[in-house]
C-alpha cells in the first residue's frame, strides 16, 4: 500500500480549443506516445463533424462535448461477496470517473467500426453519439439496466 494517494496532475489544455478535456480525450486516443498523430485524427475528425452535422448554431467542439455526455453514465455494477456469494452492487459513479469511461468507451466503440480512416470513424461516433445512438450510448445504456436490474441489492452497499 502507498503511504498516501497520488496527486492528480494537471493537464496542459490543447492548442487550438484551449480546453483540458480534449487534451485528455486525445491521450486516451493517442497509440505509442504518438500525440501529435492522435491531435490530428481528433481535429480531423472534428472538421468532419462541422461539415456533417445538422444543427447549424452549434459548434463541432460543442457536439462532441454533448455526445460524451450521453455516453456519461450515472451509474455502475461492483462486484461484492456478502456471506459466500457474489452480488452485483448498483453505486453512484464519481464525476472523474464517469468521464473517463466516456471517453474509453467512446474510443473502444469508435475503433471498432468500419469506416476507412480513424477521423471519419470518430466522427461518425462523436454523430451518432450527439443523437443518442452507436455504440457508446449502447453501452451506457446496458450499464443503466443492469443497475436497475440488481437495485434489489443496493442495500449491501459499502
Amino acid at each position: 500500500m502507498r503511504k498516501r494517494r497520488a496527486k492528480k496532475r494537471e493537464l496542459l489544455p490543447d492548442p487550438k480549443f484551449n480546453d483540458q478535456l480534449v487534451t485528455r480525450f486525445v491521450n486516451n486516443l493517442m497509440w505509442d506516445g504518438k500525440k501529435s498523430v492522435a491531435f490530428k485524427v481528433f481535429y480531423d475528425a472534428l472538421d468532419i463533424v462541422e461539415q456533417r452535422k445538422t444543427d447549424a448554431e452549434k459548434s463541432a467542439l460543442e457536439v462532441w462535448k454533448e455526445g460524451l455526455s450521453n455516453v456519461m453514465p450515472h451509474v455502475e455494477v461492483r462486484s461484492r461477496r456478502v456471506g459466500g456469494a457474489t452480488f452485483q452492487i448498483p453505486m453512484q459513479i464519481r464525476p472523474d470517473r464517469k468521464v473517463s469511461m466516456a471517453i474509453k468507451w467512446m474510443i473502444t466503440y469508435t475503433r471498432k467500426r468500419n469506416e476507412k480512416t480513424m477521423a471519419q470513424r470518430l466522427a461518425a461516433e462523436i454523430l451518432a453519439a450527439a443523437k443518442e445512438e452507436g455504440a457508446a450510448v449502447k453501452k451506457r445504456m446496458d450499464t443503466h439496466k443492469m443497475a436497475e436490474a440488481n437495485k434489489a441489492f443496493s442495500h449491501f452497499r459499502f
